[in-house]
C-alpha cells in the first residue's frame, strides 16, 4: 500500500487518532500533577597541575584529560558518599546520596561537572556543597604518594555550588507535547492496523479489484432515499438521480460491439439496494427514450411492485405456470416507455421455476419486445435463484453497499457468476459517501425544476402510483409488442 493509502486509513479512522491523543495528553497531565517538583544544584571543577614550558603543558594536559575520566567515577563512589553522610547531616543514606549525583566530563577539556537532583531545594544545595568539599579532599588523599609527598594535581571549584530557583521537573509543556505526540503516533498506528484488518468494501477501487470488472457507477448515500427510493418528483434533481444517469450512460456503452439487452441486477447479500438499483436504472433508461421492461424475478422477497406503487398479485410466477398471458399482467408505469412485470405469487419452488424452459422462452420473446430488459434477482449468496436468472441474461450487474459488504462476500458473489460463465458487465458501489466538494459542484450546476402543484401522498405506494400513473387497463402501443 502506498503512503497515500495509509493516510486515507488514518483519515477514515480519525476518531481513533483523536482518542489516543486525548488519552496521551491526559496521561501526561496526570503524571505531571502527581510528580513531585525536583530541583537541581550544580558545581563545576577544574583539574590542573603545574607545568614548565609548552611541551610540559601539552603532556600535562593529555595526562589531566585521562585523570578527569577517573575523577568522574570517583564523584559517584561509595567512599565519597560515605564521607559526605558522615560529616554532614543530610538525612540520607550513602546509596541515596549516590543516586542523586550525576557527573559529566566535557571532552578534550579538564572541566568536570556534577549535578545533584532532589525534591528539596535546600537539601540539593547542601549535598552539592558537601560534594564540592569532600571531593577535593578525597582527590588529595588518593593522589598522595606512599612516601607522603603531595600530588601535583589540584581540584578547584570554578562554578557553584548553586541551585535552580524553579523546579527542573516536571515540565508541563514538554510532558503534554510528548504525551500528545505519543498518542498521535499510537493512534495513527492503530488506525492503519484497523484499516488493514477491516474487510468491508470501503471504496470503488477495492470493488473493482475484487470483482475484476469495471466500475459502472457510484450511487451516493441519500438520507431521503428510504422515504423516496425512486428518482422521480423532487428526487429527480438530486445527486443520487444524476448518479443513476451516469450509470445509464456507462451501462449503454460498456460494450458497444456486443450490447447487453437483458441485464440481471443482483448483489451478494440482501439489503444492499439491488431492487432500488433495478427500478431507478429502468426509470433512467426510460427517461432517455428507451423501451424498458423491468422484471421482478426475486420471487422470495419481491419489492419492485411496492416501490413502484403497482399491483403485484399477478405477474411472473403466473406467466411461468401458464395461468395467464404475459400481456395481461405487464403494467405500464408513468408516462415514459417503462413496462413492469411484477413477481406475482410466491411459488414453493422458485429456483426450479426460474430455471425452467418457460422462463427461457419468455426471455427470448421479451428480448424482441423491448430495447432493454432489467431483471431484479435474488442475492447470490443467499439462494441460487440469482445465478439461475443471470445465466439466461446477456450479463449481470453486481451491486455492493459501501461499508457493509465484505470483500470476501463480494468475491464469492463474483465467483458464483463467473463459475457458470455469466458475463459480468460491471459493478456498482451503492450508498457511498460523497465529498463536500463534489456535492458543491453538483449543486452549482444542477437544473432547478419549478415546484409542482402540492400533493401529499398517504404512503410510499401512493406516491409511486401518483408519479407513475400506472394502470393495467391503460395500455399503449408498446404493450402490443409483448407476446400474448
Amino acid at each position: 500500500m502506498s503512503a497515500l493509502g495509509y493516510l486515507r486509513l488514518v483519515r477514515r479512522h480519525w476518531w481513533i487518532v483523536l482518542l489516543t491523543v486525548m488519552l496521551g495528553v491526559g496521561a501526561a497531565a496526570l503524571v505531571t500533577v502527581r510528580t513531585a517538583p525536583r530541583y537541581e544544584a550544580s558545581v563545576t571543577f577544574f583539574v590542573t597541575t603545574p607545568s614548565r614550558g609548552v611541551t610540559d603543558a601539552f603532556q600535562g594536559g593529555l595526562f589531566l584529560q585521562q585523570r578527569v575520566k577517573s575523577y568522574r567515577d570517583l564523584l559517584t563512589s561509595d567512599r565519597l558518599a560515605q564521607s559526605m553522610v558522615a560529616d554532614a547531616p543530610l538525612g540520607l543514606t550513602a546509596d541515596q546520596v549516590r543516586g542523586r549525583i550525576k557527573t559529566m566530563a566535557k571532552p578534550d577539556t579538564v572541566l568536570l561537572y556534577a549535578t545533584v537532583t532532589d525534591t528539596d531545594q535546600a537539601r540539593a544545595l547542601k549535598i552539592t556543597e558537601a560534594l564540592a568539599a569532600k571531593f577535593t579532599e578525597l582527590v588529595r588523599k588518593v593522589e598522595t604518594t606512599p612516601d607522603g609527598q603531595a600530588s601535583p594535581i589540584r581540584i578547584e571549584v570554578v562554578s557553584g555550588p548553586r541551585v535552580t530557583s524553579s523546579p527542573v521537573s516536571p515540565q508541563p509543556v514538554r510532558n503534554l507535547l510528548g504525551g500528545g505526540l505519543a498518542g498521535l503516533l499510537a493512534g495513527a498506528g492503530l488506525a492503519v492496523l484497523r484499516g488493514l484488518a477491516d474487510v468491508r468494501m470501503r471504496d470503488a477501487a477495492a470493488l473493482q479489484r475484487v470483482t475484476g470488472s469495471p466500475l459502472l457507477g457510484e450511487i451516493p448515500f441519500d438520507a431521503n432515499a428510504k422515504a423516496t427510493p425512486l428518482i422521480v418528483g423532487g428526487a429527480a434533481a438530486s445527486a443520487r438521480a444524476e448518479a443513476y444517469r451516469k450509470l445509464r450512460t456507462n451501462l449503454r456503452f460498456v460494450d458497444v460491439h456486443e450490447p447487453a439487452r437483458v441485464i440481471a441486477v443482483t448483489s451478494a447479500l440482501q439489503g444492499e439496494g439491488k431492487t432500488t438499483m433495478a427500478c431507478n436504472t429502468a426509470i433512467a433508461l426510460a427517461e432517455a427514450g428507451w423501451r424498458v421492461l423491468l422484471i421482478d424475478a426475486d420471487l422470495r422477497r419481491p419489492r419492485a411492485a411496492e416501490y413502484l406503487g403497482l399491483d403485484g398479485a399477478a405477474g411472473l410466477t403466473d406467466v411461468l405456470l401458464g395461468d395467464v398471458q404475459v400481456g395481461d399482467v405487464v403494467q405500464r408505469w408513468g408516462e415514459k416507455s417503462l413496462l413492469v412485470l411484477p413477481s406475482g405469487a410466491t411459488p414453493p419452488n422458485p429456483s426450479e421455476l426460474l430455471g425452467s424452459k418457460a422462463m427461457a422462452d419468455l426471455l427470448v420473446a421479451l428480448r424482441e419486445s423491448a430495447d432493454i430488459v432489467i431483471i431484479d434477482t435474488a442475492p447470490l449468496l443467499a439462494v441460487t435463484d440469482g445465478v439461475v436468472v443471470a445465466v439466461q441474461a446477456d450479463g449481470a450487474l453486481l451491486v455492493a453497499q459501501q461499508g457493509q459488504t465484505s470483500r470476501g462476500q463480494v468475491a464469492a458473489a463474483a465467483r458464483a457468476l463467473t463459475s457458470v460463465s455469466v458475463r459480468l458487465l460491471g459493478c456498482v458501489l451503492n450508498m457511498t459517501k460523497v465529498a463536500k466538494a463534489d456535492t458543491y459542484q453538483y449543486e452549482t450546476y444542477k437544473v432547478v425544476v419549478p415546484p409542482a402543484a402540492p400533493a401529499v401522498p398517504t404512503d410510499r405506494a401512493g406516491a409511486a402510483r401518483r408519479a407513475g400513473q400506472s394502470a393495467v387497463g391503460d395500455r399503449t402501443q408498446e404493450l402490443t409488442r409483448l407476446p400474448r
